[in-house]
């Protein structure tokens, strides 16, 4: 969602006018006189000939010939890439909704698809097509360090092994896909959510008046969970809000609460409220939003939609091309009404849980002055950094994440927790 919220424009743009397809005929060129067979003629304005035509054999034409038929090449190449990219993400969007639909997927509540890494070996994701250049200052990292990062982890004795992941606006339990591979095979057991409206939910956005009627498959989720049980709860964007209406809720069944790039509101505060204080403007936002208006248009926007040319450069500037073109197949609409829900939060339930905060560095969506200022409102106990991470760090920097997970899950249950935040940085360097 990002700070979709923060200004209201309608979208009012225009189809630009078809270009015209058909052109007058070219003028023949004038006659001209005989030359000899070694030399070749350069046509000039006013029919002259060049005085350099007789310096231009008939090799020089075979070797420009090459060149422009090889940068055709490279052109056409490009765009087959990028056709095949956006066939595999359309036909992976169609296959997880089939295996969903015949409750077919592996995991325990789940609405997420993870499939297997090629190779024998674990967390062999392909390279990211990262738009991040090397700074001479990254430290070189052997492969083994980044492929074996997780061993030495410590799954027995943590406070709960049970992670909860919840979908900013617009995404859904799909976009988890790497960090649901790296924490399972980790030893963890993982849900992935789709609220209501999103993912494969085939509930409308546009009904969606409240945002407890939007997180009802949350709390589903507490609601069966066992009695002395725990889990880390984990919100992205929009599913900052999200979480923090559930912590207020569930304040026994909550070890930790993890904010990633996430709205963390005080109480009294709607997500609008929090966004309309960024300062300045975010035109690649405003670009980007399509207001829905299913009560028509003199009532309140129901949804927000947004427009799929602009998720790269508005979410995923470090993002995959293949993460991309998965997330234009994939993304729904935001219902507007739980956006503006001011929330209700207690200092002895919301206020007991130890909460968490993960700073993306190159994001956009939610500019590194908003993150920091409500940090600065709201202090976590910590606060992490990624570097290199665009609003999705679960694509841009899923190894960078995951270790951020894995900490802040090996932190003594009993451990005080500070009046203001430590500032804790943690780089990847790796280009999973």
């Amino acid at each position: 969602m990002g700070n979709t919220f923060g200004c209201i424009y309608p979208d009012d743009r225009k189809a630009s006018p078809r270009r015209a397809s058909r052109y007058p005929p070219p003028r023949p060129l004038p006659s001209r006189p005989a030359t000899s067979s070694s030399a070749a003629f350069t046509p000039s304005f006013n029919a002259r000939p060049s005085f350099l035509s007789s310096f231009t054999s008939s090799s020089s034409r075979k070797e420009r010939d090459k060149r422009r038929a090889s940068s055709a090449g490279s052109l056409d190449l490009d765009q087959h890439e990028s056709a095949v990219i956006q066939e595999q993400a359309i036909a992976a969007a169609l296959l997880f909704r089939h295996h969903q639909s015949n409750n077919s997927l592996p995991f325990i509540r789940s609405t997420s698809v993870v499939h297997p890494s090629p190779g024998s070996k674990k967390h062999r994701f392909p390279r990211s097509s990262s738009t991040r250049q090397p700074s001479p200052s990254d430290p070189t990292l052997r492969p083994q360090q980044l492929v074996n990062s997780q061993q030495g982890v410590k799954i027995h004795g943590l406070e709960t092994n049970h992670l909860v992941l919840v979908h900013g606006g617009g995404f859904g339990a799909w976009c988890w896909y790497k960090t649901m591979t790296l924490l399972e095979e980790s030893g963890f057991k993982v849900d992935a959510v789709d609220l209501t409206g999103s993912g494969v939910s085939s509930f409308d956005t546009n009904s969606i008046t409240s945002l407890a009627q939007y997180v009802k498959p949350l709390t589903d989720i507490f609601d069966k969970l066992e009695d002395g049980k725990k889990v880390l709860l984990v919100g992205h964007d929009f599913g900052g809000a999200c979480i923090s209406f559930v912590m207020e809720l569930y304040p026994s069944k909550i070890a930790k609460a993890i904010f990633v790039a996430a709205a963390m509101l005080t109480s009294g505060q709607s997500t609008l409220d929090m966004f309309s204080q960024q300062t300045g403007s975010n035109d690649l936002m405003r670009q980007a939003q399509i207001f829905l208006y299913a009560n028509g248009n003199n009532n309140p926007p129901t949804a927000v939609d947004l427009d799929k040319t602009s998720l790269r450069d508005l979410f995923f500037n470090q993002s995959s091309a293949k993460d991309v073109a998965l997330a234009s197949v994939s993304m729904r609409p935001i219902p507007f009404a739980p956006v503006l829900e001011k929330l209700s939060l207690s200092d002895m339930n919301y206020g007991s849980i130890r909460r968490f905060y993960v700073k993306t560095q190159e994001d956009r969506a939610i500019a590194i002055p908003l993150q920091e200022a409500m940090i600065k409102s709201n202090p976590p106990e910590q606060v992490f950094q990624l570097k290199g991470s665009d609003h999705a760090p679960f694509f841009s920097r899923p190894q960078g994440l995951h270790k951020i997970l894995i900490e802040i899950a090996q932190l003594p249950a009993k451990q005080a927790c500070s009046s203001a935040p430590e500032l804790r940085h943690l780089l990847e360097y790796g280009t999973f």
